[in-house]
């Protein structure tokens, strides 16, 4: 089976550089740029796991973790942030996200959670 995992970034380099890092690693990969978007490839592609940004435009990542969780949806989440701010962590730790990691981030720590995450499913 294929792990599926979806990449929520405004950015539009780190969407790259994330798509191309998890794509090698044999992981089917997403990517989107807003939440709308998001939601809509949850929705269709279901995903196994989510990376959201804390920080984007419009929707931010708390909002839509609490769509995702509203809407029923089944994904797992890790959020990502390039502000320590300690309150926005917990409250999405609440709403069920299952880890984080601060921007910049060592991807190869980045690859190991998700590593981590995938090898624990089986």
């Amino acid at each position: 089976m294929t792990h599926k995992l979806l990449i929520v970034d405004d950015q539009f380099g780190i969407r790259v550089l994330l798509k191309e890092v998890f794509e090698k690693d044999g992981y089917e990969t997403y990517e989107a740029s807003n939440g709308k978007q998001a939601l809509k490839l949850i929705k269709e592609k279901q995903p196994h796991l989510v990376l959201l940004d804390m920080k984007i435009p419009g929707m931010d990542g708390l909002e839509i973790l609490r769509e995702i969780r509203e809407r029923n949806l089944e994904a797992n989440v890790i959020m990502m942030t390039a502000y320590g701010e300690l309150e926005m962590i917990n409250e999405a730790k609440k709403l069920g996200a299952i880890a984080h990691f601060a921007k910049p981030f060592d991807i190869d720590e980045v690859r190991g959670k998700i590593r981590d995450f995938f090898d624990g499913e089986n």
